[in-house]
């Protein structure tokens, strides 16, 4: 029997549009994700184009980052050794360790307020998940980090003896900690790296997000981030801060610096690296701001990803 006219129309027209999914729906949001990640040659590819269009025409390369931070550890960890008093042996790989975990953070934060501005021809005109160009953001910054591993690696085979055994980072303090040295507890700095990662991904998603609406977010942000540095134990240590909590300043920035969320993360990583104590509590930490932080980021990423190629 002949199907009718209207029936065959009706079979083979697409799905009303009152049926399609809301722009704004979880569906979205996730599959925008799966797609990034679907994609990972695209971004991985585009990370690796972005160092080598950076270091175009010179003669060494991306070799500039490792002395770049080489040259800072040793400035800054010779300096401030002798400033408060430490010995350079324990102190030049704390800093070592400190700026190559606070290079890779604030690179996240800094350049993920700009991960869709700079990215604003690419989202206009190819139809691309948002993802893609956050997963590209923090795929660059690994790779910075990856050259910089090669500053402690070379700062670790010169003072070894030094990390090797127990220590005490300030002389002649009687509350000063004793760190048990190094030891396999090194290893635990790897899944610190990868909790890092995943922060580093929703800051980028974000502030990404946020800066696209209001162009005003970057430089109140970069700004932020130069006041965190001095209140980030980078270049000092916490371990001057040790005594009596009897309400004095000391006291005071002791505990200043426990609030401070950057420190918890740089020593999840930093302190098995340095055979320094690790208390459970950065963990907890870190494990707290993860979850708050990407609900933030999805709820962002489900109500605007699709106005973001609007406000570029």
């Amino acid at each position: 029997m002949a199907v009718p006219a209207l029936a065959r129309q009706d079979a083979e027209d697409p799905a009303p549009v009152e049926n399609a999914p809301s722009p704004r729906s979880w569906g979205r949001a996730f599959g925008d994700i799966r797609a990034g990640i679907a994609q990972r040659e695209l971004w991985g590819h585009l990370g690796w184009q972005d160092i080598k269009q950076r270091y175009r025409r010179s003669v060494i390369g991306p070799l500039w980052i490792t002395i770049s931070m080489a040259v800072t550890a040793a400035a800054l960890g010779g300096l401030y050794s002798q400033l408060f008093g430490q010995p350079i042996g324990t102190f030049m790989p704390y800093v070592t360790v400190g700026f190559m975990i606070w290079y890779f953070i604030s690179a996240c934060v800094l350049e993920g307020t700009e991960t869709f501005i700079s990215n604003e021809g690419l989202i206009r005109f190819l139809p691309a998940p948002l993802m893609i160009y956050v997963f590209r953001t923090v795929w660059r910054q690994i790779l910075f980090f990856a050259h910089n591993v090669v500053v402690y690696v070379i700062v670790l085979a010169i003072f070894f003896q030094q990390l090797d055994q127990p220590y005490t980072m300030v002389r002649n303090n009687p509350h000063a900690i004793t760190h048990p040295g190094l030891s396999w507890w090194a290893l635990m700095a790897i899944p610190a790296f990868v909790l890092i990662v995943v922060n580093g991904l929703w800051v980028t998603l974000l502030f990404g997000i946020i800066s696209a609406r209001f162009r005003d977010i970057p430089p109140v942000v970069g700004s932020f981030m130069q006041l965190f540095f001095t209140m980030t134990p980078i270049i000092w240590t916490t371990d001057l801060l040790a005594g009596p909590d009897d309400g004095s300043p000391r006291a005071i920035i002791a505990i200043l610096a426990k609030l401070n969320p950057f420190y918890h993360f740089i020593e999840i990583f930093r302190a098995p690296l340095v055979g320094q104590v690790q208390s459970w509590t950065h963990w907890a930490v870190a494990g707290g701001i993860t979850v708050i932080g990407w609900t933030l980021a999805l709820i962002a990423l489900r109500n605007y990803r699709s106005r973001v190629a609007y406000w570029v």
